[in-house]
């Protein structure tokens, strides 16, 4: 699962993936300085783990990651490939999800591409560009399915219908994750699309460093303009971040977010925020040998989680041995829970819990 970093150019995202990632992108003040995807595996910052780490004392420790691509800017125009638009929108097709860093800051050394600092023109300038390579694909559809809708095909006149609805919203400027379907319609004739505008999405507002608590005046600008949308708003200052991060001593890295009133990066904030946009959530194994972090799907079956680890345990499912989280934390160890008989055990209609501590037996 891929979560991409998306913006007009020189606002902040190079900047911000080398605070994610360690990965070094190529990071200048002109645009499109970064022409190919760069890509990251990011840990998933998880306190549990370390709380697990310390009951366990394991040989190793292997957290969750997230992937994050950092992805060329977009300029207006970029849906009839202007600038970089149609390897843009390439690389934004193979995503998940999208983090859109948009720039809450002024300053003056550094440009905008469009000459002034407004965040929500940004976000329109992009959401414009999105929505017109989503309507393409809709109209590209819509002229298939219409010739079987003629023919009397049942099916065929509710997708025409669907397609209809959602050529609309897009031709009126909605995208896609803001426009109500039927759960099945959706299902069906939507999803299939796999429509960019349709990706859920996390608005990054880019500040100052004085900004990084409390917001500023472009942040509640951003707020008011997505409020109809079911997304999320971070703010982060990005440069200060980066700036934390090369700091080799954690006690120095500490002080340096005390200073300035945060209890722990914003960086770390973002990748749970990424986790969590994904539909993602943790299951964890622990043993002497090693305390992990397994990443599933939120709705996870019991055999779908063990088929993370490796498709055989999915294949010759038997059970699995649950404990909860804050049973594990509170009874110290293991062998303490299954004395208290709080160990479940649990077949393949389970539904896995964030959290829980699992081992799965299997048979192939």
């Amino acid at each position: 699962m891929k979560a991409g970093i998306v913006g007009l150019p020189n606002v902040g995202k190079s900047t911000l993936f080398n605070c994610l990632s360690n990965a070094k992108a190529q990071s200048a003040n002109f645009p499109f300085c970064t022409i190919e995807p760069n890509i990251g595996v990011v840990n998933v910052p998880d306190p549990r783990l370390e709380t697990l780490e310390s009951l366990v004392k394991p040989e190793r420790v292997v957290p969750a990651t997230v992937e994050i691509v950092d992805i060329a800017g977009l300029v207006k125009g970029a849906s009839k490939g202007e600038g970089l638009g149609n390897q843009f929108l390439g690389n934004i097709r193979e995503t998940d999800a999208i983090l859109h860093v948009l720039r809450c800051f002024d300053n003056d050394n550094i440009v905008h591409v469009d000459g002034s600092v407004n965040p929500v023109r940004d976000k329109e300038t992009i959401d414009i560009e999105l929505q017109l390579k989503d309507l393409e694909t809709v109209e590209k559809k819509l002229d298939k399915v219409k010739r079987a809708a003629k023919t009397g095909n049942k099916d065929a006149q509710k997708e025409e219908a669907v397609l209809l609805q959602l050529k609309s919203g897009l031709e009126t400027g909605t995208s896609v994750r803001a426009i109500e379907f039927e759960e099945d319609d959706y299902n069906d004739f939507v999803k299939p699309l796999q429509l960019i505008t349709d990706k859920p999405v996390m608005y990054v507002c880019n500040v100052d460093e004085g900004s990084a608590v409390t917001g500023n005046t472009y942040v509640e600008q951003v707020k008011t303009a997505v409020k109809d949308e079911s997304a999320e708003v971070l703010v982060l200052a990005v440069g200060t971040e980066a700036d934390i991060n090369e700091l080799d001593d954690y006690e120095e890295r500490q002080m340096f977010l005390q200073d300035i009133g945060l209890d722990e990066p914003g960086s770390a904030k973002l990748i749970r925020g990424a986790y969590k946009l994904l539909n993602q959530q943790t299951y964890f194994t622990a043993g002497v040998k090693e305390v992990r972090a397994w990443t599933v799907n939120i709705g996870a079956s019991a055999p779908q989680a063990a088929g993370v680890i490796h498709t055989d345990f999915e294949k010759g499912f038997i059970r699995a041995e649950v404990i909860s989280y804050d049973d594990y934390v509170n009874y110290g160890s293991e062998a303490k829970v299954k004395e208290a008989g709080k160990m479940r055990v649990e077949g393949k209609n389970y539904t896995v819990k964030d959290g829980d501590v699992m081992h799965f037996l299997f048979n192939v």
